[in-house]
């Protein structure tokens, strides 16, 4: 579980440091619910949290005031008012719950457009809606594993991504991400687990202001191995990867077994989880806080942040989709953006 020292999402713990840009928010899947949370969003938060949505207008709500704007850094003068539009042309027919592959192309060039609004300085963070991988891979050939990795490869190929899921109630990274359960254990390695590790250290230092963070680190196998009876993982590299890095002056504990790490006392004693694969560290993320964790891409020269869901087509155009794990992420967006001094111009 998080430390008392650290800020909970949509806390302001930096508030005396200025204001933060504002956030470049791209418009993910417009069949899925990404307009409707966007629009939802900027109706709890309007000036207070100002973010420029980069996306169609015809795909919004009807009747929300809109105003297009060049860049995001103009979104601070009128999200007040209306919700801030960079304009990105969509030629499908983006009816909800109906993905279109036309749209696919679109889709990406939003997150492009999005990505250069923070390279360029107009906007302090980048926050994310849900895409479709299938929609994209379909309709455009994309050829990356999720949106992790492709903004890894807009970053420039030479930053490796880790993914945070985070809440008030537990911050998790898986080391593997978006690949078969099968491959896991070829794909696990002392490199890749101590880049993951240093990585992630760094970020709460820089970003949540942990000086010392605690990092807890699950074993690959069930009861971490037990001792080399159900895998020898854990003997073989795991343990000593760890001991290598507690000799850097990591607080690093484990590795333990990841079905007794979640319960609330555990939680109590590190600010992070690290798991082997996906659903060990996606399952306890989303059970504990399914509509309010943020998914956090650490180890880019930029801050991105996005909603904990998908693109939820089956909701999509019913105006029931709630938009609380999208205004946490562009909350903690703008709290990681502070810590990093990333403030409005004066």
């Amino acid at each position: 579980m998080p430390s008392s020292s650290t800020p909970e999402v949509g806390a302001d713990p930096a508030s005396d440091r200025g204001t933060p840009r504002p956030i470049a928010l791209s418009c993910g899947d417009p069949a899925g619910i990404g307009p409707e949370i966007a629009a939802k969003a900027w109706r709890r938060l309007r000036g207070a949290r100002p973010f420029a949505y980069i996306g169609a207008r015809h795909q919004l709500p009807p009747g929300l005031p809109v105003q297009p704007v060049a860049n995001t850094a103009e979104a601070a003068e009128v999200a007040a008012e209306a919700l801030p539009l960079i304009e990105i042309d969509f030629p499908g027919a983006s009816r909800p719950g109906a993905p279109d592959p036309a749209d696919a192309p679109a889709v990406i060039a939003a997150i492009e457009r999005a990505v250069q609004e923070v390279q360029q300085g107009h906007a302090a963070a980048l926050t994310t809606c849900p895409i479709s991988k299938l929609a994209l891979i379909e309709g455009a050939g994309f050829a990356f594993p999720g949106h992790t990795e492709f903004l890894a490869h807009l970053a420039g190929g030479t930053h490796r991504a880790v993914m945070m899921l985070a809440s008030d109630k537990l911050r998790c990274v898986p080391v593997t991400i978006h690949i078969p359960l099968s491959e896991v254990p070829e794909a696990l390695s002392p490199g890749l687990l101590t880049d993951t590790i240093r990585i992630t250290a760094a970020a709460l230092r820089s970003d949540f202001g942990l000086p010392a963070p605690r990092l807890a680190i699950a074993g690959l196998n069930p009861h971490a191995g037990e001792g080399g009876k159900i895998g020898t993982e854990e003997l073989d590299w795991i343990e000593h990867t760890l001991d290598d890095l507690r000799a850097e002056g990591l607080a690093l504990a484990g590795p333990l077994p990841a079905d007794t790490m979640f319960h609330p006392a555990a939680r109590a004693r590190y600010d992070v989880a690290l798991c082997m694969y996906h659903d060990q560290a996606l399952i306890p993320a989303k059970t504990l806080a399914f509509d309010s964790a943020v998914n956090v891409t650490l180890g880019l020269p930029f801050i991105r942040t996005s909603p904990d869901h998908g693109t939820a087509y089956d909701i999509a155009g019913k105006g029931i989709a709630t938009p609380a794990s999208l205004c946490a992420a562009l909350e903690m967006a703008a709290s990681m953006a502070r810590a990093r001094g990333l403030h409005a111009p004066d």
